[in-house]
């Protein structure tokens, strides 16, 4: 079956800021999302990534001055009813009085379309996200991810020029949650749909979104694509924000602070002598503390003695069982090679990726 959806279109927010009663909580935000493009808000509670897709959606309205278009249209003062924008919400929103059919059939219903095309239409959606065979059942007796199916067709069916989705895997169980991921990944590559999507889940943002725009009180921290995010973060909020940073000082050179990926960490065993290697930064002997097995790999906690260079910052630095100084590094390793607790270890890190801090810490 071919894509059921219109195509996607191009939306730019201009200096759209938003306050609510003299608190500021989105600062002037220039935003471009290409035709047909999948942008994740992503951040903490509270950033103002729910406040921007609102704005987007028209339920709420920028401050003076900020503008929102889509395509050609200035659509700032048009209410969600004219935006022809489709929602799906962390509570699905579903009418427990109808029927799954009924329910996607819904918004056709409110826009007159005549009765052939509702059915074909609600028959594309119906298959599309696999639901034909629970279209006469009631709400009541749907799964949360077959509600959560229901509440994507209702929102395609009406062929919107804008999908947008506030943080609807939420309330799922984590199995689920990476199932339906996948599921609507397929359907906005398959519908062409331009679509924004709420999350604070950092693996919802890096499977689903083909740009990730990065919040932080109010503004924009980074945008960019998931590897982008991910290997380039433009500060430290974004690096550790996405994944596990590990940030040592003293470690990979007398007055350095520096960052690195647990997936980048090797771990060799003190009295290996191989370590060293024009591509490899060899750091110091560490001590495992803990270890933990996840199935496909293992993360492993190893403690590194303190920095000693005066003044240095060393955002890693606690202490062990016995109240000592320690600087803790995480490693993602493979299960079988995973060291013991108690085990001495040196780290070894690809140079290409350490990242110096040194000149960005205050």
């Amino acid at each position: 079956m071919g894509a059921t959806a219109s195509s996607g279109v191009g939306i730019r927010l201009v200096r759209c800021a938003k306050t609510f009663q003299d608190t500021r909580v989105l600062e002037p935000l220039d935003l471009q999302i290409e035709p047909g493009e999948t942008l994740v808000l992503l951040g903490p509670s509270g950033c103002g990534k729910t406040t921007t897709l609102r704005i987007v959606a028209g339920l709420e309205a920028p401050d003076a001055g900020g503008q929102v278009w889509f395509g050609e249209d200035d659509v700032t003062r048009l209410p969600i009813e004219r935006r022809h924008v489709g929602m799906v919400f962390q509570s699905y929103a579903l009418f427990p009085n109808m029927s799954v059919r009924e329910n996607v059939e819904y918004g056709l219903r409110v826009r007159r379309v005549d009765a052939a095309e509702r059915r074909r239409r609600v028959d594309a959606m119906l298959e599309m996200t696999e639901i034909t065979e629970l279209q006469h059942r009631s709400i009541d007796q749907l799964s949360g991810g077959q509600r959560q199916r229901v509440a994507l067709a209702r929102a395609i069916a009406p062929q919107p020029r804008v999908l947008l989705l506030d943080e609807p895997l939420t309330a799922l169980d984590a199995r689920l949650r990476e199932n339906l991921r996948t599921e609507i990944d397929r359907l906005l590559r398959r519908l062409g749909v331009t679509a924004v999507y709420v999350t604070h889940d950092q693996a919802e943002a890096m499977a689903l979104g083909d740009r990730i725009a990065v919040m932080d009180q109010g503004r924009m921290a980074q945008i960019g694509t998931p590897q982008a995010i991910y290997f380039e973060p433009a500060n430290d909020f974004v690096a550790s924000f996405i994944g596990t940073l590990n940030v040592v000082a003293d470690a990979f050179g007398a007055g350095r602070t520096v960052a690195f990926r647990p997936e980048d960490v090797s771990l060799v065993p003190a009295q290996d002598a191989t370590a060293a290697a024009p591509e490899r930064a060899v750091g110091p002997l560490g001590r495992v503390s803990a270890s933990f097995f996840l199935g496909d790999h293992a993360r492993v906690v190893v403690e590194l003695p303190p920095p000693t260079t005066p003044g240095l910052r060393a955002p890693g630095l606690g202490h062990d069982a016995a109240g000592q100084a320690v600087q803790r590094v995480t490693a993602r390793v493979a299960p079988r090679l995973a060291p013991r607790v108690g085990d001495a270890v040196r780290l070894v890190v690809a140079a290409g990726a350490l990242r110096d801090l040194s000149k960005d810490l205050p």
